[in-house]
């Protein structure tokens, strides 16, 4: 297929980085190979499912002329995007042809970087996933035995089932044949040759994509653009031979981190990987655009992509703490990806010693009782929490998530709805509602998928 991203289309709050610098760094953004019209007619046949959508509808609800939507669908098909799903009558003249999304066209990779493991899962242009895979993994173990476990399972889940079968040259890093240990010399983020096309990388060809959108339409024209990700005529060292469907890969992992960088800082328990450029060495191994973001911010863009309406908060309770916001509709990162450090928040001066440095925060007390067995005073730790968070963003409900939540759903969903209910009677407003977060203990992996194909669809990266 070619390249089918959304240009201009990442202005959600809190997102602005996210499909431009997120993937390309200083570059060109890789993902945005078409025109945001294009984007808006996949987005619609997306919507439509296997019924489709007929080009007067397109036209209709886009806003765009006849002609710019035939000429849009014509290479959307061209591509293997589109297809006829149909006729449908009409109420004059021939008998309409719908279209539908081909999903199978496009594939996205997610993967969740925990500190114990790490699951990755392959999704179609819909979201659906069509591969897994998961293994243990030792965040502390180092940055190459973490890349390459990352690089193993993810070659593993691709069509072909191993490096051999995918393409994948595993263990090749551009600018990291040296000391690749969290912090060592040469991993300035700013220093690392343009791998796999990101930053800085010039993408020669055909450009400007006539969709009759008018002058100054972005994205590339209907040429060829084969390889990964859709890149048109350029030579991606290190790499090759990747399914040219693969539109890039998506690693969600603790905090704190800067997500438009893709720059690991002090993730929680693991300092040592303060500085380190984690999107642009695993771009350099896996040949594919690589976009990197906290694990909770990345389940809440899955689930809001899934479905979810309004401003929520996603709490994920697993190896350790965190929260994803969603404000309006749009993922919440800051303006340095630094909301949503929900585990950090200090409910006990002078408490138990967390990992973070700090003292009585949520984080250290709610896996104290969870270690403990004490399942019911963990919920109510996780409660004070969220009922802090409510009275700070009066959102409109609270999503459990996580391996430890799995495990135990009607223990914390009722401990955390009960805080909410005492809160709500103290205030005289309605409670707001927990529910247990839907996808169970994928939902980050499958999130991180998200943060791919969310620029495809124009949604941006949030």
């Amino acid at each position: 297929m070619r390249g089918t991203g959304g240009a201009g289309v990442a202005g959600a709050t809190g997102a602005t980085g996210a499909t431009g610098a997120g993937v390309g760094g200083g570059g060109v953004n890789l993902l945005a190979l078409r025109s945001h019209n294009a984007a808006l007619v996949l987005d619609l046949l997306r919507t439509a499912g296997d019924e489709g959508i007929s080009r007067l509808e397109l036209a209709e609800r886009t806003g765009l002329t006849p002609q710019a939507v035939s000429k849009i669908t014509a290479r959307l098909r061209e591509d293997g995007l589109a297809a006829e799903a149909g006729r449908r009558a009409s109420t004059g003249g021939k008998p309409r042809t719908v279209l539908r999304l081909v999903p199978e066209a496009g594939h996205a990779v997610g993967v969740h970087l925990d500190r114990d493991e790490v699951r990755v899962v392959l999704v179609d242009l819909r979201g659906a996933v069509v591969g897994e895979r998961r293994a243990a993994l030792d965040l502390g173990a180092g940055a190459e035995a973490v890349l390459g476990a990352v690089g193993e399972t993810v070659a593993g889940v691709l069509p072909g089932g191993s490096a051999g079968g995918s393409g994948l040259r595993l263990g090749l890093g551009l600018g990291l044949e040296g000391d690749v240990r969290p912090g060592a010399a040469g991993f300035d983020a700013d220093s690392l040759p343009g791998a796999a096309g990101l930053g800085g990388v010039s993408l020669p060809g055909p450009a400007g994509l006539d969709d009759g959108s008018g002058p100054g339409a972005a994205g590339f024209d209907g040429g060829s653009l084969p390889g990964p990700a859709g890149l048109g005529g350029v030579s991606l060292p290190g790499p090759a031979g990747l399914d040219p469907s693969l539109l890039g890969v998506g690693v969600a992992l603790p905090g704190p981190l800067d997500h438009v960088r893709g720059v690991l800082h002090r993730v929680t328990g693991f300092p040592g990987w303060d500085g380190f450029p984690l999107r642009e060495a695993l771009a350099g191994r896996l040949g594919v655009p690589v976009v990197v973001d906290k694990d909770t911010n990345a389940a809440a863009l899955g689930l809001a992509a899934g479905g979810e309406v309004g401003s929520f908060a996603y709490l994920h309770l697993g190896t350790g703490l965190g929260a994803g916001l969603v404000i309006g509709g749009s993922v919440h990162r800051g303006a340095r990806t630094g909301a949503g450090e929900f585990g950090h928040q200090v409910i006990q001066l002078d408490g138990p010693p967390c990992t973070c440095g700090d003292r009585g925060c949520v984080e250290a007390l709610c896996l104290a009782a969870v270690a403990r067995g004490d399942l019911d005073e963990a919920a109510r730790v996780l409660g004070a929490g969220a009922a802090n968070l409510v009275g700070l963003l009066d959102i409109d409900v609270v999503l459990l998530g996580g391996r430890t939540v799995a495990a135990a759903p009607e223990a914390f969903t009722a401990g955390v709805g009960a805080v909410l209910e005492a809160r709500s009677r103290r205030t005289g407003q309605d409670a707001v509602p927990v529910r247990v977060a839907p996808g169970g203990d994928g939902a980050v992996a499958v999130g991180a998928a998200q943060l791919v194909l969310g620029p495809v669809f124009g949604r941006g990266g949030g």
